[in-house]
Formats: structure tokens, sequence, C-alpha cells
């Protein structure tokens, strides 16, 4: 039989790692720092009411960049990264669906898809979901791309 103060002490604990556990997911959800290490960086970005949970990842020139996409809404979207011609064909081309190439990645709802893209050339790359409304909705953010270490 346990005692009042050992049942206090272990709903404390549980109630501790509950609190740790929420601010983890939070934390992930908003995407955490891009880890930018010596050959690879990663960075998680979610996505939930039409909105990218992180409008900005900086990274190296030639470094290669994982990022890892959750749809959590319950329409598709997609993840579009490239410079403003890219862009400007992609707000006014017919291609429903994209995959072949690791920065046109589309996401069906709730879907996970990981992609890793290498940009050789300092400078900002936007990375926008193109689907009818939902660049005007905000759905945009930014690669800053930067030299060296």
């Amino acid at each position: 039989m346990r005692s009042t103060a050992g049942l206090r002490s272990a709903r404390f604990i549980g109630g501790v790692l509950l609190a740790l556990g929420a601010a983890v997911m939070a934390w992930a959800w908003v995407g955490g720092p891009a880890a930018i290490g010596a050959d690879e960086a990663r960075v998680d970005i979610g996505i939930r009411y039409s909105a990218f949970s992180r409008d900005e990842v900086t990274v190296r020139a030639g470094q290669p960049l994982t990022v890892v996409l959750h749809n959590g809404d319950p329409i598709a979207h997609e993840w579009l990264v490239g410079d403003a011609a890219f862009h400007e064909r992609h707000r006014t081309g017919t291609e429903t669906v994209h995959g072949a190439r690791p920065n046109e990645v589309s996401l069906a709802p709730g879907a996970t898809v990981t992609t890793t893209v290498t940009f050789q050339q300092p400078g900002e790359y936007l990375y926008i979901c193109h689907l009818p409304g939902h660049e005007a909705y905000g759905m945009v953010g930014v690669v800053r791309v930067v030299d060296g270490p």
C-alpha cells in the first residue's frame, strides 16, 4: 500500500514529465532551430491552419538541408522552394502534383514528407504553397543561404 506522500510525489513527477513532453512537442511544432552542422542541416516544418510553423530557415551554401514537412491539415498543401523566376512559373503553371524534384513537394492531408535540397549560391529562396489562394493567405517562408562556416 502506498502512502499519500508517495502518491503526491508520483503525481508531481508525472505532471512535470507531462509538462516537459508538451513543451518538447510545442518546440517541435515551431520547428526548433535548424541544426546547422558540419555536413548537413535538418529542420521540421509543420503545416496547420494553412500556415507553415516557421517562416525562416538558415543554411550554408553547399550544405544539404533536410526538411521534414508535416501536413496537419485536412487539405493538401505543397512546399515549393526556389528563386523569383521559379515561383513565377509555378504561379501560372498547371502542375497539380509535385514530388520528382526535391524542391517541389506535394503533401496529402495528414502526410509527412522528407526532402533534401542543396543551395550552391548564397541568397534568399522563398518557399511557398501555390495551391489556389494559399500564398495570399500567407503560406510563405524563406530559406536564407549564407556563405561558409
